[in-house]
């Protein structure tokens, strides 16, 4: 009971921290550039996460790790953070946070077509239905109640959002067959991908943000890039019902929605909230179906 305990509060802070970074962006790239923004957030990340590899005493591993698997150190880090947050933070950058954070939340039906694309998964049916349904839900957010909104919509910036969601879940696929150890493989590829960033910056901006850019960056590369993933990952670890704290992260999107409001000052449609239980009904249908379809193939084989 006390690790379980341990394992909500850790998946709470986690929750907190998660919910806040639609807002953190929005306020962040209201001041910096998204250059400067993921210059910034990138070396605090890559710093954080050299400390807490340190005192988990496994810094003496990383050189290792990283002779033995860097070209697959270099393909991740490209990924996550050069890519992937270069287009998100641009879509956060065009977009109401209400409508780029829903759209997020979709990666993990991508994920699943995904991996059955490029691993040879199977894709069943429902996850093609699941699909249709977060992404219905995508153009109710989209409309704001009105079918004209459609037209007038930043369609770019939408498809940047959506272009998120590949690249994450594409990265997610990669990480399938990665052997290394979790917080070392994200400090090597952070490590790695600071500097890319640092020179794409210095060639295509080089400017130095202002100081709450500065603090802005901070907060997102301590937070969403390193912090709420150690403190998953523990609430993972000290579980004995992985299903119950993966399912707290759905309120996630809801709290988010607040701080959005009385923050950033967003009026908040009511298509915003519909859009988002179609999203997350999606990915629960496709969830639930594949729990059942991989119990009904476990009782077969029995």
């Amino acid at each position: 009971m006390a690790n379980q305990s341990r394992a909500i509060g850790f998946a709470l802070i986690t929750l907190l921290m998660w919910s806040t970074v639609a807002t953190a962006f929005k306020l962040t790239l209201a001041y910096a550039s998204v250059l400067q923004t993921l210059a910034t957030a990138s070396v605090v990340s890559s710093l954080m996460l050299l400390t807490l590899v340190a005192l988990s005493g496994k810094g003496a591993a990383l050189a290792g790790v990283f002779w033995d698997n860097w070209r697959f150190t270099l393909l991740a880090g490209f990924l996550n953070p050069v890519i992937y947050y270069l287009i998100l933070f641009e879509a956060y950058d065009r977009l109401p946070a209400q409508l780029a954070q829903p759209i997020n939340l979709t990666w993990t039906i991508v994920l699943s077509l995904m991996a059955g694309f490029f691993l040879k998964q199977r894709i069943r049916g429902f996850d093609y239905a699941a699909a249709l349904i977060s992404y219905t839900g995508v153009l109710v957010i989209v409309s704001q109640g009105d079918v004209s909104q459609l037209l007038q919509a930043d369609w770019i910036g939408v498809g940047l959002a959506i272009g998120s969601t590949l690249i994450w879940a594409g990265y997610w696929t990669l990480n399938i067959r990665d052997q290394r150890e979790p917080l070392i493989a994200m400090c090597l590829n952070f490590v790695i991908a600071a500097p890319v960033v640092l020179v794409i910056w210095w060639v295509f901006d080089g400017a130095l943000p202002p100081v709450a850019g500065i603090l802005g960056g901070f907060y997102i590369g301590l937070f969403e890039m390193s912090l709420a993933f150690v403190c998953w990952s523990l609430a993972l670890k000290a579980t004995d019902n992985a299903a119950t704290i993966s399912n707290l992260i759905f309120l996630s999107p809801f709290l988010s929605l607040q701080f959005i409001h009385f923050v950033l000052g967003e009026v908040i449609h009511w298509t915003t909230y519909a859009g988002l239980i179609i999203i997350i009904g999606g990915i629960v249908l496709q969830q639930v179906l594949h729990r059942r379809g991989v119990a009904a193939t476990v009782s077969a084989t029995l």
